[in-house]
Parts: C-alpha cells; structure tokens; sequence
C-alpha cells in the first residue's frame, strides 16, 4: 500500500538525525517543496542554528506555520523497540523520535498548503512558514532570532498556527490558544562560613533567608483569570554547605521559577521578589532569566477559523486551553498577531517509543487546509 503524501514525508523527516540544533537536511526538504509551490525562500543561520522564512504572497494578512526541526537525543537505544530515526508503522502508529514533536505536524503542514495551492491558486493574503533547528534546545537563535528580523524590517505575522503537540486524547481536542509566561531567578544568599560549634563567629544564610524564601513560596501573586490559573512559584534547585556536618555555609542558592498569567509581567514579579528580599535584610546576588512572557489569543479570526476547521473534521469543537510549558509561540506574539498551537496527541514527546497515529496525521492535514479556507479562499 503506497503511503499517503503527508505520511511519506514525515518518514522522510523522521529519518534525519537533526538531534538539536542540528537539521540535518530536514529543512532542505521542505524548502524544495514550497519552492515548487512559488513561496520566496529566505535561509537564516544565526551561530549553530539552521532557520528558514517562507513567503507566498505580498498582501495582507500574513498567515504562517511556525515550527522546528530539531529533536531531543533519542536516549539509549536498547530501550526504544525500533531504531528511532527508522520510521516505523506499527498497530497504526508511526513510531520514531519526532514523530509527534514535531516532524509530524511539519509534514501535515506541508500537504495542507499544498492541496490547498491546489485548489485556490490565487488565494487571498500571504502565507508563510516560519521554521527553525532550535527549539529544543537553548532557543537563543532560532525563532526569536527570526522574528526580531521579521519586525526590524516591517514584516509582521497576523496569524500564526505552531504545530506543538498540543493534543491530549485525540487530536484536535485541545487547541492552545495562550501560554504563561516564565522567569527564573538565581538567588546567592551570603553569610559568613564558620564552625557550627562557633555560631557567633558565622553567619548562616540558610536561617536568614528561610523567612523570605517562605514568604515567597506563600505568596498569592494573582487569581488568574478565566484563561489562565494562578501564577505558580516553584523552588527547583537548593544548594548550601560543604557537604560537611560541622560547618556553616557561606552561601545559599536558590533558584525559583514563576508561571504566570496575564495579570503578572516580569518587571512586576522584580519588584515584588526584590522588595520581600530587602524586607528581610538579606545580603544577596540575584540573577534573572527571562523565559518569555505570558501570551493569549481569545477572539479574532485565527481561532474562529481553526476552531471551525476542528469541528469539521471531529464533529466537535476543541477545548481551548494554556496549560503546559513555553513555545515559540512566545516569540511569534510579539509581532501583536492572533497565535495559537494545534498539533498530534502530547502523550509519548520525549519519550522512548515516540509515536504518532498515522490516522491522526491525516486529520492534521485536513485540519490545517480547512484553517487555510477559512481564512484565505
């Protein structure tokens, strides 16, 4: 049996170790394919990251696929049942590393555009694809790299669908309209060193600071809103002492992470941790990493137009949803476009045995050529 066109593409994107950031040839496959189809074609590489911009069309809107070659090491191979750059179909799975994060989605994408080009040749406004090797890793020169371009010279996103995983139980049942955003801090505490036995010639940062580290962890940031839970304050990372049992540290770490809703921006979470610290009278070094910030698409064209094309294909409409980690999505957002993310089932990303239903490929495509006549036929 022949494979269909957006399964024989995702084996082929399977199949190249672009374990991040490499590519490894990926993007070269889709470039030739949107070549075809008339798209301008602008390669981006930033250092060691492989990113490409696509652009059919001049006219408003601009609607883009965002999404990323690159995957997580496959692990140890002994555990995976088949090799994981050997796509493979088994009980009508596709199984192999990216299989469902992301070369799946990227494949669908490719076949929509392609059958929708098809049938409307002259269609209205732009499409383009934004597609990077970074993602998966320290994503410091792919999309944002990409879009800092894009809008240093005018060149703004509308609508923008990134292909994450964003399914729970059938795909399609959740689509990602918004994510929170996220700071970490880096926190040095510092006190004197000393000999247990001689408190008064330390300082010990670790009881000094335990008030303010509580009081953070209790404090109630915001409520949320209807989109979004609270902002959560999480302690990852502690580290103090020498390893022996007769000494005082010298310093303390911490680092802390906040997921925040719309309520919240980072220059406010500054000030409110800052503010607690100083109340405390802590000598301290703190260090912040911004992450992204919070994001949120609730009306516009771009969810009527994907939620419809959801409900066409599932007889149902998607859940509309912000739960989970950061995305590219982030990046795209600043451009003050309509962004969500629709992709295949979330359950085996990063897994041993990544696999994706080679079914629910097929509905992905559908999906996104519907989204596409929705917007632009």
């Amino acid at each position: 049996m022949t494979d269909s066109p957006t399964l024989a593409l995702a084996k082929n994107l399977i199949s190249r170790q672009s374990v991040t950031p490499e590519d490894a040839g990926c993007q070269e496959v889709m470039i030739e394919r949107l070549k075809a189809l008339g798209f301008e074609i602008e390669v981006m590489v930033f250092e060691d990251t492989t990113n490409f911009w696509a652009r059919r069309g001049t006219e408003a809107p601009l609607f883009a696929f965002a999404g990323h070659t690159d995957v997580v090491p496959a692990g140890k191979l002994e555990l995976w049942d088949t090799p994981p750059f050997e796509p493979t179909i088994k009980d009508g799975f596709l199984h192999g590393r990216g299989a469902a994060d992301m070369k799946g989605s990227l494949a669908s994408m490719i076949v929509a555009v392609e059958q929708f080009i098809a049938d409307y040749p002259d269609h209205k406004g732009s499409i383009g694809f934004l597609i990077t090797s970074d993602e998966e890793g320290p994503f410091i020169n792919g999309t944002v790299r990409v879009v800092e371009t894009l809008m240093e010279r005018g060149e703004n996103i509308d609508m923008c669908i990134v292909g994450e995983p964003s399914s729970t139980e059938v795909v399609g049942d959740v689509v990602k309209n918004g994510r929170r955003g996220s700071i970490t801090g880096d926190l040095t505490v510092k006190g004197i060193q000393g000999h247990v036995a001689y408190p008064h010639l330390a300082k010990n940062p670790v009881h000094q600071s335990l008030m303010a580290i509580h009081e953070l962890a209790t404090t109630e940031w915001d409520k949320g809103n209807a989109y979004f839970p609270p902002t959560s304050f999480q302690i990852p990372n502690l580290h103090a002492g020498t390893g022996a049992s007769n000494v005082i540290p010298g310093e303390f770490n911490v680092q802390f992470n906040l997921r925040f809703s719309t309520e919240l921006n980072n220059d406010a979470i500054v000030s409110r941790v800052t503010e607690t610290l100083n109340k405390h009278d802590l000598d301290y070094d703190l260090k912040w990493t911004f992450n992204g910030d919070p994001f949120l698409t609730d009306t516009g064209a771009l969810l009527d137009a994907v939620v419809n094309a959801v409900d066409a294909v599932n007889q149902t409409k998607p859940a509309l949803l912000t739960t989970g980690g950061t995305s590219d999505g982030r990046f795209i957002a600043r451009m003050g476009g309509q962004v969500v993310e629709l992709g295949p089932v979330n359950a085996t990303i990063h897994k041993v045995n990544e696999c994706v239903k080679v079914s629910d490929l097929e509905k992905l495509t559908e999906m996104y050529q519907k989204t596409l006549e929705n917007l632009l036929a």
